[in-house]
């Protein structure tokens, strides 16, 4: 909306009366780093002055803090399994009224469609969603997913008000080698009021690293150990700090700010489901647990949760409370356990008490995103792999809490030739099926520290080309789970001797459920009585883990639709070392 300067300015001389006024809280100043005991007064959904106000609603904040509305300055909406209305209602409640969001999820799906449809089903809601164009669709030139998107597709996105930029650059290769198309989209927005390009380089290190960063590329949320975080920093980059559902890197990257360099880090939630969502949070979960960890002082973490994202991304009136910005805003009773009283938007309440007080929402109906899974005439012959007597196998290594992954060289249990499982040894089989064409053959391989011990999980959410990927101990229930999640037209689900124990359908792009957040949300709780029954530790995050297997830009080894990848090598490889 613009912003109403006259009415304003009328407001906070005491010319006109304000429309909501929170009376006495502790107001934060994210330019001076402390709080003020004043009166916060609202006209026209922006802030037009601290000080003594009366007038309007009025609010008592005594004995609470007021605090900027929280920035999620990295996002895929589509991990919280939730359509975006309800992906809205939900952060909403947790004091989170901006998200920069990468749809590349939706668009490896269904391209330029699946942007507009973002555009669509997140105009007026709680929270402003921005959006970075992705840059990798898809993700590298050695996979295939439902859509491609050059330079040129990504144009005429760039008038959008809520369009920033370019989202992550996963190809880093791509940015070392010169590519021409990669340094076309890199090129896209010049001379334009926009941000910086994302990146996203794991473990990118010396003269890469430099040479990623003098292209121009302004951020990563990539890091997973101190050293690494302070060299990107050093190189210039804005660092996003990750806690998500399955890569949960930020305690261990704490240690490397400091509170010079902690105005050039924010946070990020990046792939985070909605059972954590509600049971936790997301940026606020990530201030609680920071300031629990320190050594960051509070007004620094505040800082890293609001007005730190909101300059780098260039958005305008947020991440502040001062004139002239807008009434994007939370009270809190305590800052320690951080969970929002109340909530408001553009000066309107949206949450109280954890609740959203917007209502229900229905995700936009669009054919370009539903019905988006075939699954071939597959039989059991074809999942079976071969390897010579004695040859040693490529087997991805899951690491715990990280998406990065090991190359391990094994033995495996052989029958007749053909490789098998060793449930005991948490070796598991996996498939990976193109989806859009339901033409091809499965690929297969193997995964260590899934921790399946029986049965089998399927899932259509496989970054980043979301093809249909299956794991588990028998070829039987890994066909079973597929073929479910090909029936429900994209969802997740767990089998064990053939019967289904757990699904949770995501018709939207085969993505995201058309359920009500908090139902999403218990249905994923509810998995946890099928994940006993097949073995699995009750604090593990297999589908989180499984959908990341098949990234082949983040290291070492995973398996895509076209094989087995080695990422270190940027090529597909045989099964055998």
């Amino acid at each position: 909306m613009p912003k109403p300067v006259e009415s304003l300015i009328r407001t906070a001389l005491g010319e006109a009366e304000p429309d909501l006024v929170v009376k006495g809280a502790r107001v934060f100043d994210s330019f001076q780093g402390g709080f003020r005991d004043e009166d916060l007064a609202v006209k026209d959904g922006w802030i037009a002055g601290i000080g003594s106000f009366e007038g309007g609603v009025e609010v008592d904040g005594r004995d609470q803090y007021l605090l900027p509305g929280l920035i999620d300055c990295h996002v895929h909406l589509e991990s919280s399994l939730c359509a975006p209305g309800e992906f809205a209602r939900m952060i909403n409640a947790a004091g989170t009224t901006s998200v920069v969001c990468d749809p590349h999820e939706i668009a490896n799906v269904a391209g330029a469609s699946g942007l507009s449809y973002i555009l669509k089903a997140t105009e007026g809601l709680p929270v402003d969603v921005y959006l970075m164009l992705p840059s990798c669709v898809p993700a590298s030139p050695i996979e295939r997913g439902g859509a491609e998107l050059p330079a040129l597709a990504l144009e005429p996105f760039l008038g959008h008000p809520r369009v920033l930029g370019l989202g992550e650059m996963m190809n880093y290769p791509g940015v070392l080698s010169r590519n021409p198309e990669v340094l076309a989209k890199l090129r896209l927005g010049e001379g334009r009021r926009s941000a910086p390009p994302d990146g996203h380089a794991p473990g990118l290190r010396g003269r890469s690293l430099s040479a990623y960063a003098s292209s121009g590329i302004g951020s990563d949320h990539e890091s997973s150990e101190v050293g690494e975080l302070s060299e990107k920093i050093s190189a210039g980059l804005f660092m996003l700090l990750r806690e998500g559902s399955a890569a949960k890197n930020l305690v261990n990257l704490l240690p490397a700010v400091t509170s010079f360099n902690s105005r050039f880090c924010a946070f990020a939630t990046d792939d985070r489901n909605a059972m954590d969502l509600t049971r936790e949070g997301g940026i606020n979960h990530m201030v609680r647990t920071a300031l629990a960890t320190g050594p960051l002082q509070l007004p620094e973490l505040l800082n890293m949760a609001s007005i730190n994202g909101a300059r780098h991304y260039r958005i305008p009136g947020a991440g502040a409370l001062a004139p002239g910005y807008r009434a994007d805003m939370a009270l809190y009773r305590d800052l320690w356990s951080f969970r929002p009283s109340r909530v408001w938007k553009s000066g309107e309440e949206t949450a109280r008490e954890g609740l959203s007080l917007v209502p229900e929402t229905s995700p936009p109906q669009d054919r370009a995103v539903f019905g988006t899974v075939l699954l071939g005439e597959i039989s059991p012959s074809d999942l079976r792999a071969y390897a010579a007597e004695g040859a040693r196998i490529l087997v991805i290594g899951v690491r715990d809490r990280e998406l990065l992954t090991d190359k391990l060289s094994l033995d495996l249990p052989r029958r007749a030739g053909e490789l098998l499982p060793d449930p005991e040894r948490d070796i598991a089989k996996m498939i990976a099926c193109d989806r859009y064409r339901g033409e091809s053959k499965p690929a297969v391989g193997f995964i260590k520290g899934l921790g399946l011990r029986r049965g089998a999980l399927a899932s259509t959410v496989s970054h980043d080309s979301h093809n249909l990927v299956a794991a588990g101990i028998t070829d039987s229930d890994i066909l079973c789970a597929a073929r479910r999640c090909a029936e429900l037209q994209g969802g997740q689900v767990a089998v064990l001797d053939g019967r289904i124990l757990w699904e949770l359908p995501l018709p939207l792009a085969g993505l995201m459920s058309s359920l009500p957040y908090r139902e999403t949300a218990q249905r994923l709780a509810h998995f946890a009585d099928a994940g006993a029954a097949l073995g699995l530790r009750p604090d593990s995050e297999p589908f989180m883990t499984l959908s990341f297997m098949s990234l082949p830009v983040i290291p070492s080894l995973k398996l895509t639709a076209n094989g087995l990848v080695d990422v270190d090598a940027f090529t597909v490889v045989p099964l055998t070392a």
